[in-house]
């Protein structure tokens, strides 16, 4: 039997749980249908024995006054999940340094740090620091971008302004551009550092990273804005989420995986299996997909405008991930207090560490979890047979023990608890393909004006996510899944507004 609804929102990550709760609350009847057992996709957690483990996200961002996560429990009447900001927002270690560069959360604290860690570097850091502006400034007035129809362009020109147009020059040009423009261009421990960083944001080196993403990104760890530790496990923020379309009366259907779109006169048939595999069908007038768009030509098939599928075909793959988690008597970390490091490390790559709070939910008294990432090509992890898997799987778990142990002197002996996910976890538990995390990576030509649109051409079919502007992370998709919503809504002769912050 076919149910029915106003909406349908596929995939029920940050950005679907936000569109979804953004529409019940506008009175539209909303189903949001996620394959998994729980929400929160890339942002979830699981549980082992004692200890609670933060998927893969495992920072937020948009709690400050203003942020668009304050500002959407604003308009929801609900209270932001408890968490505490950053400070410092993460501790690189460099190769071969044993000190490492902390990203304070106050402004001039970071700009006295940076004058010591690369000094002559202040022209870059300025430069930064106007883009960033200009750039914060354009996105607090809700742009859409890039834009598709004339009420597309209606709602970016009143957000221009005389410094978003000066900025315009920087469109074409990486972060490395910036560099060389301020005589930084030859500074190998500042390019390294960037590096590190940008990778974590954009899934770019400096020299493929959007200019204008890139300097922005830079800023997030200091005020006014900031990065956050949840109080309990990354869940919290979609459990918010949950109880926000709830409260609208919205739908929340889990283990309902979609496996097929296609449009008809009364919007679009959406089918797939539920459960034990038993076969559901919904028919929605409208469809806000929060999946990767790579995605998008086996749900579609020969709905799929050829254009649209080519130019989803040409863009190069998204990382996979590797991440081990573990956990340690809280006596074996740095004696600094961050929660967040970074590891220049060779095999088989930088790795990105997040630590538990005492206190915070995710281990006992005097343990603490400990998470550890890396980007990696996704596809090769699923060609290797069984055996060839395992011993890589294996091989790849001691390289990121080896890491921790010369950058944060982790020994092996400390572990309480460790398991590796790789890309093949990583699909079973989001359903991307190819267990792909992050977006498409913030280069000059996918960012911005040359960025996937939200609009797609098919009428009633709109995307949001880390694949859509303003790319990566909570507040990114966040703020993707507000614009979808409002575009949606104006097809309907509606507007949105997201009510005065409280």
């Amino acid at each position: 039997m076919t149910s029915r609804c106003d909406v349908a929102v596929l995939g029920a990550g940050i950005a679907g749980l936000t569109a979804a709760a953004l529409l019940a609350a506008e009175d539209r009847q909303v189903v949001l249908l996620e394959a998994h057992h729980q929400s929160g996709g890339c942002a979830g957690t699981f549980r082992r024995g004692p200890y609670v483990f933060d998927v893969g996200a495992t920072q937020v961002a948009g709690f400050e006054p203003g942020g668009i996560h304050q500002r959407l429990f604003a308009h929801f009447g609900l209270p932001l999940p408890q968490a505490s900001a950053l400070d410092p927002g993460c501790s690189v270690y460099l190769a071969g340094e044993s000190e490492p560069i902390r990203l304070w959360r106050d402004p001039e604290r970071w700009r006295q740090e940076r004058a010591r860690q690369f000094p002559g570097s202040d022209r870059f850091w300025d430069l930064c620091a106007w883009l960033h502006r200009s750039n914060w400034a354009f996105a607090a007035k809700d742009p859409v971008l890039p834009p598709r129809s004339l009420w597309d362009l209606q709602q970016l020109l009143p957000a221009l302004s005389p410094a978003t147009l000066a900025s315009g020059v920087f469109a074409t040009a990486t972060v490395a551009d910036l560099l060389r423009l301020c005589g930084c261009g030859a500074d190998p421990r500042l390019r390294r550092f960037l590096d590190l960083q940008l990778r974590l944001y954009s899934q770019e080196p400096a020299d493929r990273t959007a200019a204008l993403y890139g300097a922005t990104v830079l800023a997030m760890a200091q005020e006014p804005l900031g990065l956050w530790h949840l109080q309990g496990s990354m869940q919290r923020l979609s459990d918010a989420l949950e109880q926000a379309l709830a409260a609208s009366r919205g739908s929340l259907r889990l283990r309902h995986r979609v496996s097929a779109l296609q449009p008809n006169a009364e919007g679009w048939l959406v089918s797939g299996e539920a459960g034990a595999g038993a076969p559901f069908a919904l028919q929605a007038k409208q469809v806000v997909c929060a999946l990767p768009p790579q995605a998008l030509p086996g749900l579609l098939g020969d709905a799929l405008p050829s254009s649209y599928r080519h130019r989803i075909a040409g863009f190069p793959d998204p990382s996979g991930a590797l991440v081990l988690y573990a956990a340690v008597e809280r006596d074996q970390l740095p004696p600094d207090g961050a929660l967040h490091a970074q590891i220049d490390w060779p095999d088989p790559g930088s790795l990105f560490v997040s630590f538990s709070a005492e206190g915070d939910g995710r281990a006992p008294q005097g343990q603490a979890t400990v998470i550890a990432s890396v980007f990696t090509p996704a596809k090769p992890w699923f060609d290797l047979p069984e055996a060839a898997y395992q011993e890589r799987k294996q091989l790849t778990l001691q390289a990121m023990q080896e890491g921790l142990c010369q950058g944060l002197g982790l020994p092996l002996e400390a572990y309480l608890h460790a398991e590796l996910a790789t890309p093949r976890g990583f699909a079973g538990w989001t359903g991307r393909p190819f267990g792909f995390v992050g977006g498409l990576g913030q280069h000059p030509s996918r960012f911005g004006p040359f960025g996937l649109a939200s609009r797609t051409p098919l009428p009633g079919f709109w995307l949001c996510g880390d694949a859509i502007y303003p790319g990566e992370g909570t507040a990114g998709v966040s703020l993707s899944a507000l614009m979808a919503c409002r575009q949606l809504l104006a097809s309907e002769g509606q507007a949105l507004e997201l009510k005065a912050q409280l």
